[in-house]
């Protein structure tokens, strides 16, 4: 009798150029909403308050740009890294449409480059992820790349193809969201009173605050977003028998930690790049601190762009990022570049 259950993919399974449409669409609701401000400490006010995001010309509040991150990107892992030994690095993601409550979710991805490591294990893939609503309207796209083992390590390797990527969203592809206007944009509700000209290029911003990684917190985290991959869940899949961090916890938690001196980045509307430095596991404590890259003014009324380098650290000095080598340090988690809307 044939086997029923689902092995995952490995690296000699993928080839060049198929789509791969992803199982089990989610419709979010509120309770998505509140168990991401329980996971994390996040309290932007345009994802938090129906009224506010009112005044600032949306319908309601959307979901946080980051449930729908998590929603979509969680839809791939049974076909893309179930087999994963890391996940590698994000370039080209557009937030096209805000998500609210009640929009059913759903993913697909096309392979878009294959090269297989020198150790013949293990290979990397890269593939382009684009999410749609009920109503087939792309919601956001995002190049990922991940390292990935082979089954059998006799098979021949790939051509090598490695995609070339854009290292910048330009601001003038940013999409804005239909009607959204900061000109009346509260400064109190919104708990601070820094605004897009105050902030400038090479600018740094120690977070200050820091959480320590809960196991369990980031075991609720990563069933929330139906992330399968075995290196969250079984602690004997890597050879130090550590359950690794699923790398989207930590983006949230330090994009929840830059609140403290970035509270009005109320959007984020591109991801340029990003890299899982270092590996996370329970017990560290994860710090935050952001550099200004750029900025572009009036995208919409009453609306600037900051494009913002976010590092998170497991519990090292700000503003440290690489050595002499050119290495990320060993204390450095994440390093995320992407643009947020902010009001001018």
């Amino acid at each position: 009798m044939a086997a029923k259950t689902n092995p995952g993919r490995f690296f000699e399974d993928y080839t060049l150029g198929e789509v791969i449409p992803h199982a089990v669409p989610r419709t979010v609701s509120g309770g998505e909403r509140a168990l991401y401000h329980a996971l994390y400490p996040s309290r932007f006010a345009l994802a938090s308050s129906d009224e506010f995001a009112r005044a600032s010309g949306l319908a309601a509040a959307p979901m946080d740009d980051l449930i729908t991150f998590h929603t979509v990107f969680g839809k791939t892992v049974p076909d893309i890294s179930l087999n994963a030994v890391a996940n590698l690095g994000y370039a080209e993601g557009y937030f096209r449409k805000p998500v609210y409550p009640g929009d059913t979710l759903r993913s697909e991805s096309e392979v878009i480059g294959l090269k297989q490591n020198s150790n013949g294990k293990s290979g990397v893939v890269y593939v382009r992820t684009t999410g749609r609503n009920q109503r087939d309207e792309v919601v956001m796209d995002y190049v990922r790349w991940v390292m990935v083992r082979k089954g059998d390590h006799d098979a021949p390797a790939p051509e090598t193809v490695i995609p070339d990527l854009a290292k910048v969203v330009a601001p003038s592809d940013l999409v804005i969201p239909e009607g959204l206007d900061f000109s009346n944009y509260d400064f109190t509700l919104s708990g601070e009173p820094h605004r897009w000209g105050d902030y400038e290029i090479g600018e740094q911003i120690d977070h200050v605050d820091g959480v320590t990684i809960e196991e369990a917190e980031h075991m609720m985290a990563t069933r929330l977003w139906q992330n399968t991959a075995k290196v969250h869940f079984d602690a004997t899949f890597r050879p130090d028998g550590q359950r690794l961090i699923y790398g989207g916890h930590v983006i949230s938690m330090a994009r929840a930690l830059s609140f403290n001196g970035l509270a009005n980045a109320q959007m984020i509307v591109g991801l340029n790049g990003g890299a899982h430095a270092n590996p996370c596991f329970s017990g560290d404590t994860v710090k935050a601190w952001t550099e200004v890259l750029d900025k572009a003014e009036k995208v919409a009324p009453g609306v600037g762009a900051l494009r913002l380098r976010l590092v998170a650290t497991k519990g090292g000095a700000p503003f440290r990022l690489k050595g002499e080598d050119g290495k990320y340090l060993a204390e450095v988690l994440l390093d995320l570049d992407y643009w947020a809307l902010v009001p001018i």
